[in-house]
């Protein structure tokens, strides 16, 4: 009896555990089917769950719980519980949002983690949700190497070109194109064929060849720019209600730490792994024409951006905090960065 009884009470706490797994509803700002952004989201799940018998994530993609652009205040109500998504998308609520998601003729993806996770980045992005009443916590979890920097249906040969166009940008480097005359919106992935097809837009930018060939840019814009000056790296974030957060107890917390870890280290893999075969589809079976900016043109939008950024750094004193800490930071990262890494030679 001692034996039967030992094993009904083993019975009962192990139904216990199961019962207090806690359940995390999260929302995708990119769909499932989606390489590299999409695909991070569902990776990040898979990881969680892989790992952690206190957690389980379950992932929903975009529009299924909330929109794209409505996860913040979703997940910080608590309607949501999570969310995978980008800072950028949150431009327009807070100025300093993308200075943790995109900037423009900013770090690369090493340096960018390196004042994420070693310096004050993650820090200031948590403050930023803070002080501006988001029940968030957040913490990095994805991050990409350089995006295509537009798709337009003409050739741009000079910025004159750009006056007068309808685009599509995200973050803070539609401040730069609205300098140079373009009329920009932020749209959802979803949403950018259809506008391009029907003439509401006359170009674009998302991301990377890859993720743009998805999408079927290339069956309307021909013209495919690069480098991706607006988007040196673009960091992902996990967003989670506060109050369930600070519910988990520490090795909970830790767990979703470390997945979020090993996904941007996937993410950024599969991006640098599957470009170039799309790049190489889009020239050779689909009719694009791959563009380089000018020095020139190049230095006419890191012009603008300087002129965007001193504004918003006058305008906003928590970009400016953060401007400052990312500068200060990228000044002395250039006695390693301009002196470790071999020249890349252009064929």
């Amino acid at each position: 009896m001692k034996t039967i009884a030992t094993v009904a009470v083993a019975a009962c706490l192990t139904a216990g555990a199961v019962q207090a797994q806690e359940v995390f509803e999260m929302t995708s700002a990119f769909g499932k089917n989606l390489p590299i952004l999409g695909t991070a989201g569902v990776d990040f799940v898979d990881k969680i769950n892989a790992i952690s018998s206190e957690v389980e994530f379950k992932h929903y993609d975009p529009g299924e719980l909330v929109p794209t652009l409505e996860a913040l205040d979703a997940v910080s109500n608590g309607s949501v519980d999570a969310a995978y998504t980008t800072s950028g998308y949150w431009q327009g609520k807070m100025a300093a949002a993308s200075l943790f998601a995109a900037v423009p003729f900013g770090p690369e993806a090493g340096e960018f983690l390196g004042w994420m996770l070693y310096d004050d980045g993650a820090a200031l992005f948590q403050q930023m949700y803070d002080e501006n009443g988001y029940n968030v916590k957040v913490l990095p979890c994805g991050v990409i190497a350089p995006e295509t920097s537009g798709w337009f249906k003409n050739e741009i040969n000079s910025l004159k070109d750009l006056e007068g166009l309808n685009m599509r940008f995200f973050g803070l480097g539609a401040e730069v194109m609205q300098k140079l005359g373009v009329s920009t919106s932020l749209l959802a992935g979803g949403d950018i064929f259809p506008a391009l097809e029907r003439g509401a837009i006359d170009a674009t930018e998302f991301s990377m060849p890859r993720i743009d060939a998805r999408l079927g840019f290339h069956q309307i814009a021909k013209y495919n720019y690069f480098p991706g000056w607006h988007q040196p790296a673009t960091l992902f974030e996990l967003l989670i209600n506060k109050d369930r957060w600070e519910d988990l107890d520490e090795s909970a917390q830790k767990q979703i730490e470390i997945a979020c870890l090993a996904n941007i280290t996937t993410n950024f893999a599969e991006g640098e792994a599957t470009n170039f075969p799309a790049m190489v589809d889009n020239v050779e079976n689909n009719g694009v024409t791959i563009k380089q900016w000018t020095p020139e043109q190049l230095s006419a939008f890191e012009a603008a951006w300087n002129e965007v950024a001193g504004e918003l750094a006058a305008e906003d004193a928590f970009f400016k905090k953060v401007w400052d800490d990312l500068s200060e930071y990228r000044e002395g990262y250039k006695t390693w960065g301009n002196t470790i890494y071999l020249p890349r030679p252009r064929d």
